[in-house]
């Protein structure tokens, strides 16, 4: 499956997942840090760095995993040290997840800062590939696990605290689009660099629409607004208030929007995933896994930013009401339902896992397998199980 040569050579043969077709006998040869070649495993003109052929049996090579929306991992939650930070990103990326976002949830001002500032070392130590801030300015009646006593109106000043602690590691920021001062938010964030997310809102489809049409003008990133896990945290789709569920499906559908999909068996019903996937499609969704600090840890009570959760089984609830507080799984987790259990195209899932959330990021060096990005790949069995992870040509597990 797997060899080296001369240290700076690597070599990885199986069934390769590239971003147009799946290659049931392939290879992906690494030089250094990035991927030099990709193609039929019969094509390759080097062969020196192959294993017997018993070694590629049941594998199957995965770009690197994207994950634009995580709160931690084994323990750790993201904004808490850089330490926690640290222990969730370990846990993500010996899944798979090689470039991962660390999300923050609302909180009062100097806490939101202090989150931001332990982020951005990670961002700077090229741990966390960038910060999203979950709120503050979000709307009560849709807040779900977020505190609603830490939400408010946009503040410019604020955010410009919170660019500055981010030391140019924000990458979005998600807003209810019908709060006093949204639209000069959208203003400010593009500006920054910042991707504008509509979510947890309560607005109509109009008030929605607009605000994504904004963010879409102005661009910031790769040049499309963020939804933020499309259908948890808004009202749902009725045929009389469509709501802005109406208008993300409606802006996906053009290619003007990016819809944010929990696709863990527990934010969204198997037909409500696969409808995504069948009338928008894998080019305008990215699955995210919206994780807390439970990830890879048994059942029991956790915290997510200061609030009590309950984890039973695959499913996070406030103790307090009992209202989702966020994932559990990892994203080769959510790949693995979309394909097994919802009926997934492999190629679909594995592209809003990597391609699609890497373009609407701007990040045009990682997301998938083809020759000038960086190394960054994943082995899995033929049950999707993680069984090598390589991260910038460096073997990981």
């Amino acid at each position: 499956m797997m060899a080296g040569v001369d240290g700076t050579r690597t070599l990885v043969t199986g069934r390769v997942v590239t971003p147009a077709r799946v290659l049931d006998d392939g290879a992906v040869l690494v030089e250094g840090d990035r991927i030099s070649w990709v193609g039929r495993r019969a094509d390759l003109d080097d062969r020196s760095a192959e294993l017997p052929d018993d070694w590629a049996q049941g594998r199957t090579i995965l770009p690197g995993l994207v994950d634009i929306h995580c709160h931690g991992g084994a323990g750790g939650e993201f904004g808490a040290d850089p330490d926690a930070g640290r222990t969730a990103a370990t846990h993500h990326l010996r899944h798979g997840t090689t470039s991962l976002v660390g999300s923050l949830v609302s909180a009062p001002a100097p806490s939101l800062v202090a989150g931001v500032t332990a982020c951005a070392e990670l961002v700077a130590a090229g741990v966390l590939a960038g910060i999203h801030l979950e709120g503050p300015f979000l709307s009560v009646a849709r807040c779900g696990a977020q505190d609603p006593t830490g939400l408010v109106d946009p503040d410019p000043a604020l955010v410009d605290t919170l660019l500055t602690a981010a030391q140019g590691g924000l990458v979005q920021m998600t807003f209810a689009p019908e709060r006093f001062g949204a639209a000069e938010l959208v203003d400010q964030l593009a500006a920054a660099g910042a991707i504008p997310a509509v979510g947890h809102t309560d607005s109509d489809a109009v008030v929605a629409r607009r605000a994504l049409d904004r963010v879409l003008h102005r661009g910031p990133r790769g040049g499309r607004p963020l939804v933020t896990h499309v259908f948890n945290g808004m009202p749902p789709l009725h045929h009389r208030s469509p709501g802005p569920v109406a208008a993300a499906l409606g802006s996906a559908a053009r290619a003007e929007a990016m819809l944010e999909v929990v696709g863990d068996s527990v934010h969204l019903a198997a037909e409500t995933v696969r409808m995504l996937f069948e009338t928008v499609g894998p080019d305008s969704l990215a699955l995210i896994t919206d994780a807390m600090a439970a990830s890879g840890m048994p059942e029991g009570r956790y915290r997510l930013g200061g609030r009590e959760v309950v984890v039973e089984g695959r499913t996070a609830r406030l103790a307090d009401g009992g209202a989702i507080a966020g994932g559990v799984a990892t994203l080769i987790d959510v790949v693995r339902w979309c394909v097994t259990e919802v009926g997934v195209p492999l190629l679909d899932a594995v592209n809003a896992a990597s391609r699609t959330p890497a373009v609407v990021m701007g990040w045009g060096d990682v997301g998938a397998l083809e020759p000038g990005r960086r190394a960054d790949l994943l082995v899995v069995d033929d049950g999707y199980e993680p069984v090598r992870v390589l991260r910038s040509g460096a073997w990981v597990t």
